[in-house]
């Protein structure tokens, strides 16, 4: 048995699978995400350390012991921990907004696209470095008691193995050379970090780690377990959803609308937006635009009308395609958008209301601009081959063919459940050499073929949803 781990930003999962990839069993718990207002969101990192093991002991309780446990899970945030990988505070969260103002002088001063040339990523607000230089102003004494700031699978690989290490697809974005794959020196002094470097663990090819005692006490597991982490969830999506080929892409329709390709090389030409993510492999990189305009957008409107993520389909049955004239841009996220551009101060509308439009007619506007802006991620990231699809979303099938239809391009269905985990395993086994056939691992579930007859209707929505981002683009920044 093979067993992944992913720290989600709403669930923590563990998930077996057999030397095949076919899932023997998984057990999950709900993450508690504390938001403290004023666009701050924190993570208590104990109670998930504490998740982690009661989501593993009850899989392993059903399947028994693993081969290797690979871990994932969601990227960037800021983990302070102490030498022996315990929480000094709370985890701030990458959704919160507390690096918005650093992000936005590092645009103003040309640091932001120095950084973009270097290395190819864009940086956002809820990365390490705005999250660094905000808690160096606000509490430099929470900086001063970490001995690492990392990330939250490798926090807890130090949980389970007591190695401080982390691997080159998180650090990518901001501080990585993504070609020597070591820290860049000259990032951090364009964005006023030295001091801060002291925090980063180092970065290390993939390899897996024995579990310590306190690792076996938190897991039920012997000592000795292989443990390896990363890749985090983008490039661990991207690999156990069955991304091969240069040119393929993923849609995750997650809380994150991830849009990634992969990719044989870095470049830094260009509009700067977007990261370039390193690969487990050499000389391979996911070009990925994550919007933060994904499930979490759905999720609001659905709140707002009192409606659960298991009515989508059946409101998007009451709705007919261009939602009675209702119109969306899903920009919600305190943070604004971070692909396919970056603007702090993005925000969402509705527009084309009403006394007839309905709450179904919010609903499909919503979803309708969600598939929108995967058409923008894609065409950014530069899809020319496969384009596969995962996350909580694509378990709608009528958004999922609204994606399909808005793009006019097939969705493989990726390999469920758990897509991330599914990743994480893979890697794990090649780390630990462990043989295994990966297109059985990733092979589709199906395929969603668009439907050429409404072509035409979602170009034309297309159009006036770019049309519509080009004319309020320059409101957000007025008083």
């Amino acid at each position: 048995m093979i067993l992944g781990i992913d720290l989600g930003t709403s669930m923590v999962k563990a998930t077996a699978f057999d030397l095949a990839g076919r899932c023997l069993g998984s057990a999950s718990r709900r993450t508690v995400m504390n938001h403290l207002g004023e666009g701050r969101v924190e993570q208590d990192y104990e109670l998930l350390v504490g998740q982690v093991g009661e989501v593993v002991r009850e899989v392993v309780a059903e399947t028994g012991l693993p081969q290797v446990i690979g871990i994932t899970g969601q990227s960037d945030g800021l983990w302070l921990v102490d030498e022996t990988g315990h929480a000094t505070g709370p985890a701030v969260s990458w959704l919160d907004d507390r690096g918005n103002p650093y992000l936005q002088g590092w645009i103003d001063s040309g640091a932001f696209e120095a950084v973009f040339r270097r290395n190819g990523n864009a940086i956002f607000p809820g990365s390490h470095a705005p999250l660094l230089a905000a808690m160096a102003a606000a509490d430099p004494a929470a900086l001063a008691r970490a001995h690492t700031a990392t990330y939250l699978k490798d926090a807890i690989l130090q949980r389970l193995t007591g190695v401080r290490v982390t691997d080159a697809s998180d650090t990518s974005l901001p501080f990585l050379d993504t070609t020597t794959r070591d820290y860049d020196p000259e990032i951090f002094r364009l964005l006023g970090l030295e001091a801060q470097r002291r925090l980063l663990a180092p970065v290390v090819p993939p390899r897996t780690y024995p579990m310590t005692a306190a690792g076996a006490a938190l897991t039920g597991l012997p000592e000795g377990t292989p443990v390896h982490a990363g890749p985090f969830d983008l490039p661990a999506c991207a690999i156990g959803g069955g991304v091969r080929d240069v040119g393929d892409g993923l849609i995750i329709v997650g809380t994150t609308l991830a849009c990634e390709v992969l990719v044989d090389r870095v470049r830094t030409d260009g509009p700067p937006v977007g990261m370039t993510l390193c690969l487990p492999e050499e000389g391979r990189w996911i070009r990925a635009m994550p919007a933060t305009v994904g499930t979490a957008s759905l999720d609001w409107i659905l709140g707002i009308i009192g409606a659960k993520a298991s009515d989508v389909d059946r409101l998007l049955t009451q709705s007919r395609p261009g939602a009675n004239g209702a119109t969306a841009l899903p920009y919600f996220s305190a943070t604004g958008e971070r692909a396919p551009f970056v603007d702090v101060n993005a925000r969402g509308l509705l527009s084309g209301l009403n006394t007839s439009t309905t709450p179904a007619d919010l609903v499909r506007a919503v979803c309708e601009s969600v598939a929108y802006a995967a058409r923008h991620c894609m065409e950014a990231a530069g899809l020319t081959g496969r384009l596969f699809v995962c996350g909580g979303g694509s378990n709608s099938a009528l958004w999922s063919q609204m994606i399909a239809d808005v793009l006019q391009i097939p969705l493989h269905i990726s390999p469920r459940p758990e897509v991330g985990a599914r990743g994480a395993a893979m890697t794990a086994m090649r780390a630990q050499g462990i043989a295994f056939d990966a297109r059985a691992w990733t092979r589709p579930e199906g395929v969603i073929a668009p439907n050429p007859a409404m072509a035409a209707h979602y170009e034309a929505g297309f159009a006036r949803y770019r049309d519509t981002l080009a004319a309020v683009r320059p409101l957000w920044h007025r008083p």
